[in-house]
């Protein structure tokens, strides 16, 4: 017994002694297989693999309640995909759209109002660099109103005018209008100019931007005081307080109140404030004289819409672009101005059907808001659902 039992375990140890050569021959003709095979291709470089986004994307139809797709240029991404294999040709992914051929040192991907001279070094053009940008929305009928508004604005701010009438020499009579950027397309209003030409990579040198109206009273007002008091409260969106005498006074959030530096909240009439945090209670300013910083303006430019040209509701909208915004949109008292109401730019529109200029430009003004309106809640309805959540959860949250 002992015998066949010693027979056994040899047989046994025999057959684990193959099956490990076995192994370890796969193994060594694997690696020689593997190394024969990477020899035959290219060198491999890391820094020249791009992930290539998929062929087709996807976006939410709100009519009809279905993700479509949407196909990309395969043409596009075929010559990106040749762009990396020819290590001659630059690709930069992260650099802005249109600017991936471009070595990222080379790019200006921001620019700014200051006039340069034709001639002499370009370090040596600018003698100062305006901290601040103000703009006047302006016909020559103005022009005793804007003079004295420019004045209580210092030489840190560039001043910007944009005329509504295609007066611009008449200017020239004032010294800081020869030092001042002049606009001009006729009848068109401050959010259309806004859009066009105040892009927040133009304005990105300036800490806050002014974009006010033409017919404000600026007697107890100081801008560079106004400034101060911005940052000591953390205000990234703000107006001036209006005098209780100011004309079309309606909201209570924006009326100066003359027992403090600024006010961030107020009480409004019954039904109308649904939360205390949010418009018209907290967290709004009128489109009349708002200031922005210029984080806020980034966010504020991209939701002007292009064809709504009245800003008719951006004010209720605005709370969207700043976190918290009750307690980073407010008024600030102690500089204020007075809203004058005086007829301007809403003469410039045209009669007909027997009503006057004005009521026809009013009535555009009501109807863009509600299509803003309109538009703000479709938006957010969409993107809820695009990421499976049920919007009235959010509405009623």
């Amino acid at each position: 017994m002992d015998f066949e039992e010693s027979k056994r375990k040899r047989n046994s140890d025999r057959r684990k002694s193959t099956e490990c050569s076995r192994i370890i021959a796969t193994i060594t003709v694997g690696i020689l297989f593997g190394f024969c095979i990477g020899a035959s291709f290219p060198a491999f470089s890391p820094s020249k693999i791009k992930l290539i986004s998929p062929i087709d994307a996807y976006l939410w139809d709100k009519n009809s309640g279905h993700l479509n797709v949407i196909s990309d240029s395969r043409d596009n991404i075929s010559k990106e995909v040749q762009n990396h294999d020819d290590p001659s040709k630059i690709w930069v992914s992260s650099n802005p759209r249109g600017a991936e051929r471009l070595p990222p040192a080379i790019l200006a991907a921001e620019s700014d109002l200051f006039p340069r001279r034709l001639f002499g070094k370009p370090s040596e053009d600018l003698t100062t660099e305006p901290k601040y940008l103000v703009t006047f929305t302006v016909g020559q009928n103005q022009k005793p109103n804007i003079d004295k508004a420019v004045k209580s604005f210092s030489e840190n701010f560039t001043i910007l005018l944009f005329h509504y009438d295609g007066k611009t020499t008449e200017w020239d009579e004032f010294e800081w209008s020869k030092r001042a950027i002049h606009i001009s397309v006729e009848k068109q209003t401050k959010w259309w100019y806004a859009k066009r030409f105040l892009h927040p990579d133009i304005v990105a040198p300036y800490d806050y931007i002014f974009i006010w109206d033409e017919d404000l009273g600026v007697d107890h007002f100081n801008a560079e005081e106004y400034i101060k008091l911005v940052k000591k409260h953390g205000l990234e969106i703000s107006q001036p307080g209006l005098d209780p005498s100011s004309r079309g006074l309606t909201w209570q959030m924006t009326r100066r109140r003359g027992d403090r530096e600024v006010h961030k909240e107020t009480e409004e009439k019954p039904g109308w404030c649904s939360d205390p945090h949010l418009p018209p209670c907290a967290a709004f300013v009128e489109i009349m004289a708002p200031v922005f910083s210029r984080e806020a303006w980034r966010c504020v430019w991209h939701l002007i819409q292009n064809d709504l040209v009245h800003g008719w509701g951006l004010d209720f909208a605005l709370q969207k672009c700043v976190e918290p915004a009750h307690e980073k949109i407010g008024v600030v008292d102690a500089q204020w101005i007075v809203h004058q109401g005086l007829p301007s730019l809403g003469n410039q529109g045209k009669g007909e059907n027997g009503k006057q200029p004005w009521q026809g430009v009013r009535e555009r003004c009501q109807s863009e808001w509600k299509m803003f309106r309109d538009r703000v809640s479709d938006a957010d309805k969409d993107y809820y659902k695009s990421i499976g959540i049920d919007p009235l959860n959010i509405t009623a949250h």
